[in-house]
């Protein structure tokens, strides 16, 4: 099966077009999933002319792939940042969840909105210390939550169990064209299939040069996943991890409607989207691996649908199976607001395991920022920010990089490019380079740099979703060497 999510199938804007000449604008934002287009929303409600573009379709990208969880405290665990006197403001901002419950009241949005209960269970052979100190630093916050004995899955009668009061969920793509409509409606022009090149200001003008045109805004928001307007110093202290999903059908009320998640590593996640003719789907996520490091896609579903069917009764026929990638911080809390050495450029980036909400605090803060307002989350999010309490994060992730230059003394994975299989992709050594070869099912050879072309790390195939992925920051390639996930802006060098 190949890589589809079930939200696949909604385009959020079809009627956008591809940038043709040079425009200007107040506010340009590049990139158009939920941060992105949540900001055009904020922003365009405040009065400013906005410019949305995307290098694919309107919100294509990671926000297309998500699990679509609301959960308004840490994806991490709040014990896990514990300590930090950020640690409730962190959590308050989660409430984004709030202003997307009034926006799609508002806009009269047929998302699948919906408040439920969240679950975080024991996971399997481990003790429920966890889950008590889990439940002290929410407490300590003060944050409701309640301690129980049992959650209805298989064999787990006698897990403990924390319940978290109104979380959400809802259809991500579906609550985005709603989003897009209102947007339109205010007088945002979206522009697709419109690769962003270079943002640079002069004069106190922001320049976004496109493969097809100039923008010209007072203020830009970069909100692409991964910043395409700041090199390598943010990076450095963001990671990318990657995810994996299935659907499954099931009988509609076969399972209580709740967000569940467990305690194991890497972790477990489940929840229900409502489908038709009394049958929902199930959505079991987890067996998540630092990008790059892993090709193995098919044991990881295998795994995955194995520890569903194992716990969930009644569960159906499969029906999506797809990856996403996360960006984790070190700090857990993501980067937003105005980018280091600029004035008029603001980023939102470092999901976490929490892109939605994450998002709408990009959008809401940046929003702030950019109308000259001060806002209480400005120091928590700062792009600029020193964590020095994740010290040890930062060197822990940073050996990625370290490791990856040092690929480019090993060996090939193939002796020779006549090894490689129709469909398949490998390195290659040739000389004192390395190329990244993939041989499509026609028996064409695409060659390419194996050094991406963001800072130079060595590339890793994908061979479920077809593309070369960079295990340093998450830059993506296709097999004809273009970007299809930021920070890398340029083309990969052809072989």
């Amino acid at each position: 099966m190949t890589s589809k999510s079930l939200w696949a199938d909604v385009d959020v804007m079809p009627a956008a077009g591809s940038l043709a000449e040079d425009v200007e604008c107040d506010v340009v934002v590049v990139g158009s999933g939920i941060a992105g287009t949540s900001t055009a929303y904020e922003v365009c409600k405040r009065g400013k002319s906005v410019v949305i573009i995307d290098r694919g379709r309107i919100a294509g990208g990671m926000t297309s792939r998500t699990s679509a969880h609301l959960a308004p405290l840490c994806d991490d665990l709040v014990s896990e940042i514990k300590g930090s006197d950020a640690t409730k403001l962190f959590c308050d901002s989660q409430a984004a969840i709030d202003r997307i419950e009034v926006i799609q009241e508002q806009e009269e949005i047929d998302c699948d909105f919906r408040r439920l209960d969240g679950y975080l269970f024991q996971g399997r052979d481990m003790t429920s210390d966890i889950i008590d100190q889990e439940m002290d630093a929410v407490r300590e916050i003060g944050a409701p939550v309640h301690r129980l004995v049992g959650m209805p899955f298989n064999g787990c009668a006698n897990r403990h169990v924390l319940r978290y009061p109104r979380q959400a969920t809802f259809h991500p793509l579906k609550y985005l064209s709603g989003v897009a409509r209102a947007c339109r409606n205010n007088g945002v022009t979206f522009f697709r299939d419109s690769p962003v090149e270079e943002i640079s200001e002069d004069n106190g003008i922001v320049l976004v040069r496109t493969t097809r045109g100039v923008i010209r805004a007072k203020h830009a928001v970069v909100a692409t996943n991964s910043s395409i307007s700041d090199r390598f110093a943010i990076h450095t202290k963001t990671a990318p991890y990657r995810t994996y999903v299935m659907a499954f059908e099931i009988k509609r009320n076969a399972l209580p409607d709740a967000l569940y998640w467990d305690t194991e590593e890497p972790y477990h996640y489940v929840r229900l989207q409502p489908g038709p003719d009394r049958i929902d789907y199930v959505l079991v996520g987890g067996e998540d691996h630092k990008s790059g490091e892993a090709d193995d896609a098919d044991e990881r579903f295998k795994r995955l649908k194995a520890w569903a069917r194992e716990l969930i009764s009644g569960l159906g026929r499969e029906t999506h199976r797809w990856s996403g990638q996360v960006l984790d911080t070190i700090d857990y809390a993501g980067f937003i607001g105005q980018d280091p050495g600029c004035k008029n450029v603001y980023v939102a980036m470092g999901d976490s395991g929490q892109g939605l909400t994450h998002g709408v605090v990009g959008a809401i803060l940046n929003t702030a920022l950019i109308m000259g307002e001060d806002h209480p989350w400005k120091e928590l999010y700062a792009p600029g920010r020193i964590p020095l309490k994740a010290a040890k994060n930062f060197v822990m992730e940073n050996v990625t990089p370290v490791k990856s230059f040092a690929e480019y003394v090993a060996p090939g994975e193939l002796h020779s490019l006549d090894d490689l299989r129709r469909g398949q992709g490998a390195i290659v050594r040739r000389g004192l380079e390395k190329i990244a070869a993939y041989r499509d099912e026609a028996g064409a050879l695409h060659l390419n740099s194996a050094s991406c072309s963001h800072v130079g790390c060595h590339l890793h195939w994908n061979s479920f979703e077809t593309c070369w992925d960079c295990p340093c920051h998450g830059s993506m390639f296709d097999v004809k060497g273009q970007p299809i996930n930021a920070p890398a802006v340029a083309p990969l060098d052809k072989r």
